[in-house]
């Protein structure tokens, strides 16, 4: 078969909302189901990304990444394949935690956590090491998948591992992974490579943090 040619569209997208991200806990690998509003959103943020027309759909295995996938299966009719490590950043210690625990058993780690993509939450992963461990998703598909060039994948994660798989795919020098702010939930992230190879892919950031709709995840 002939390889086909032009650019390769990649849409991250974050899942719904889930009582943990209402609630200001830290849920890392824990699974968590989405609320009822998380739904909601799912299924607004899929009617808005059916319309381009993907050709592959994959998951975080985790539930509340998983449900946000299915809603868009349930428009688009692609299937939605599993991959483990699409999953959140493990944040060791920290899981189960709300922020003004952590604060207080652990002064300025967050911020430090947040500004440095090198630290490692206590028992956890570095921001470093959940890029380095998504990378080679988009990697694979880039090579298998050859009719991907003119056309759209979607891949279906969390906030956390969609900022590091980012800044890895725009291979940013590590003091600069902090220019990627938080994401709300069921938004998402567009990229594009334009690279001639898997050794040169080219990619762009097209588009950070968009919506379906704007409006606050608590209602």
């Amino acid at each position: 078969m002939t390889q086909k040619t032009g650019a390769r569209t990649l849409i991250l997208l974050r899942h719904g909302q889930t009582e943990w991200n209402a609630n200001d806990r830290m849920q890392g690998q824990i699974d968590t189901d989405l609320t009822d509003l998380g739904r909601r959103q799912a299924k607004e943020a899929a009617r808005e990304l059916v319309s381009h027309k993907a050709i592959a759909l994959v998951s975080s295995d985790l539930k509340r990444a998983y449900e946000t996938a299915q809603a868009l299966s349930e428009h688009s009719g692609l299937e939605v394949v599993r991959e483990p490590r699409l999953r959140e950043t493990h944040l060791g210690d920290w899981q189960g935690m709300g922020d003004v625990e952590v604060d207080s058993l652990y002064p300025g780690a967050r911020l430090e956590w947040r500004m440095d993509a090198t630290y490692t939450p206590p028992g956890g992963e570095s921001k470093l090491e959940v890029g380095a461990r998504a990378l080679p998703v988009v990697q694979e598909l880039f090579t298998e998948r050859r009719d991907w060039p003119c056309a759209t994948m979607i891949l279906v994660a969390h906030g956390g591992l969609i900022a590091a798989l980012t800044a890895a795919l725009l291979d940013l020098p590590p003091q600069n992974w902090p220019a990627l702010g938080g994401l709300a939930n069921a938004s998402w992230v567009q990229l594009s490579s334009h690279g001639p190879s898997i050794e040169k892919p080219g990619w762009r950031l097209d588009v950070w943090n968009a919506a379906a709709k704007v409006a606050p995840d608590v209602i």
